[in-house]
């Protein structure tokens, strides 16, 4: 019911094909993220992009920065698809995407897509020219790309006309109303040109980060009413742990929630250099928690009080999380709808058993003096009661079985 609601309240736009996944409002939001790897080495780059996929991603992106990384993408391409990756990989351009594109045909080839940036495209005397060059290989190798403006990379020329008709109007916009204007005039001008140059309107998409949460409101609600593009929504460099990943969720659900956004990508520092996944964890928790997708299924726990004995709850929650997590890759091949499953792990009587009947299975475990037994629960009708030291395993048998009978 929530996903009918929110598929009817998306904003309309055009659909666009890239590699085998379509985007556009008649489409799930799309999940999209981007390695941090040099993508000239070819083997951490195919290994990162299969992690990321693997988490989830539907859409990755890698750096396309020099010659070395050029020469690297048909190669990186080819080792995906031969370990059964398909998903589209796509180029991130800047200052020089129209010499690369133009030297290494198999890279523009290989590539699904292509995304550049108006700001970084060349000066006022290349940019017509490189602008050019970049829409006539994207025609030429059929596809589409991203005009991602960011407000850390204006288009300068843009910038510089709208400051300029401030000051000779006097008018009463501020430097930062000014900004968000040449921003989002920035990416429509370029996308006006590409299809005055032939590309077609249904293989563009557009994008125009910020990194305030209210700015980036501002800036996709007035843009979702002037163009039929779909739209990548994020928050450009939201920074490092917990106040990053509230600030993208905040960004995203509220624009999500009006309609707004075909794919998503939240820009987490990462807590190490070795995983990429919490950006993609993040989105998908987003799409979960507003009912739009589910991906795997969700484990509803009680925050503890004192009531709760907190170390064998936790603990239990944990397992469980644990233990969904590690199951999910082949969960998913072999039990469809597993995704839509809730589970509960409650912590004391107040709460334990109300939740549980709602969950599809649930246990509610003994809190500070409470009968040491914990009630499961299945489909909303008391199942069994669980005692002893091991109680952890005997529901994880018990929600496998599950598992089992209503989902294969």
């Amino acid at each position: 019911m929530q996903y009918n609601k929110f598929m009817n309240n998306r904003r309309e736009t055009l659909s666009v094909k890239v590699g085998n996944l379509s985007i556009g409002s008649k489409y799930p939001v799309r999940v999209q993220s981007m390695t941090n790897t040099d993508t000239s080495d070819i083997t951490e780059t195919v290994n990162q992009v299969k992690q990321l996929a693997d988490a989830g991603s539907e859409i990755v992106r890698i750096t396309v920065n020099d010659e070395d990384s050029a020469k690297a993408v048909a190669e990186i391409k080819s080792l995906l698809l031969q370990n059964g990756y398909s998903l589209p990989i796509v180029g991130d351009f800047h200052y020089n995407a129209h010499v690369l594109l133009s030297k290494y045909n198999d890279m523009a080839d290989a590539l699904d897509k292509y995304r550049v940036n108006p700001g970084n495209v060349g000066g006022k005397d290349k940019f017509d020219k490189n602008f050019e060059n970049i829409i006539g290989i994207a025609i030429k190798h059929s596809k589409p790309i991203r005009i991602g403006g960011n407000w850390g990379s204006l288009n300068k020329q843009v910038l510089d006309r709208l400051v300029n008709e401030k000051i000779s109007e006097n008018s009463e916009l501020s430097y930062s109303d000014i900004t968000k204007k040449a921003l989002i005039q920035s990416v429509l001008d370029s996308a006006d040109k590409a299809v005055s140059l032939g590309l077609p309107r249904d293989q563009i998409i557009i994008s125009c980060k910020t990194s305030n949460v209210t700015d980036l409101h501002e800036i996709y609600r007035e843009l979702s009413k002037k163009c039929p593009y779909p739209l990548h929504l994020g928050l450009t460099e939201a920074g490092l742990g917990r106040d990053a990943i509230i600030s993208s969720v905040a960004a995203l659900s509220t624009l999500i929630s009006e309609g707004i956004g075909d794919t998503i990508r939240v820009s987490l520092t990462p807590d190490s250099m070795e995983s990429r996944t919490e950006e993609v964890e993040v989105c998908q928790q987003v799409l979960s928690a507003m009912g739009i997708r589910n991906y795997k299924p969700r484990v509803i726990s009680c925050p503890g009080c004192g009531r709760t004995s907190n170390s064998y709850f936790v603990e239990l929650s944990k397992s469980i999380k644990s233990y969904i997590s590690s199951q999910m890759p082949d969960w998913k091949r072999q039990y469809p709808g597993i995704e839509d499953m809730n589970i509960a792990v409650m912590g004391c009587i107040v709460n334990g058993p109300g939740e549980s009947k709602h969950a599809n299975i649930g246990i509610s475990l003994p809190g500070n003096n409470e009968d040491p037994s914990a009630p499961v629960y299945i489909d909303g009708k008391k199942f069994t009661t669980l005692q002893g030291d091991n109680i952890d395993n005997q529901f994880i048998d018990i929600l496998q079985s599950y598992i089992e009978e209503k989902y294969s």
